[in-house]
């Protein structure tokens, strides 16, 4: 490396474009606008996000805005044959016990029982919310039914 040579050719301050100063300046006749249309007139400007006549961009992406995904309650169902699958008679089924036996894997707000399939075993159930059938499916099979608040 030769110190003299690096910074030979590097221009800090650099110069506005000189247009319609003449051929010899290579911005001279149409000062760079082209030939005739919208962009070589006077005052020629387009709106932002004008493309052609082309659909904008921004009208073609999706809407943005509020989405109340962030702010719902996640609430999982299960049913209650799911719980004869999973339980044995005289267990209790709490939220601890339901994410160790991988009925429940992901995060939630709340724990609903519904009344799908039948119950023949006796359990303790505990959960945050129950569908009428399936309080009754429960307390037939000589289950108890507690809701977790």
């Amino acid at each position: 490396m030769i110190l003299s040579d690096v910074h030979q050719g590097v221009n800090k301050n650099k110069g506005p474009k000189r247009v319609g100063r003449g051929c010899g300046s290579g911005h001279g006749k149409t000062s760079s606008r082209g030939h005739k249309g919208q962009g070589s007139r006077r005052g020629a400007s387009r709106r932002p996000g004008f493309q052609g006549g082309q659909k904008q961009l921004f009208r073609l992406v999706a809407k943005r805005g509020f989405n109340n995904n962030f702010h719902a309650t996640v609430v999982i169902a299960l049913n209650v044959d799911q719980l004869q699958a999973a339980y044995a008679a005289g267990e209790t089924v709490c939220p601890e016990s339901l994410q160790a036996k991988g009925l429940v894997k992901r995060n939630y707000d709340a724990i609903k029982i519904l009344g799908d399939g039948e119950l023949t075993v006796k359990l303790n159930v505990k959960a945050h919310r129950f569908s009428t059938g399936a309080e009754e499916k429960i307390r037939a099979a000589g289950g108890t039914v507690e809701v977790i608040a």
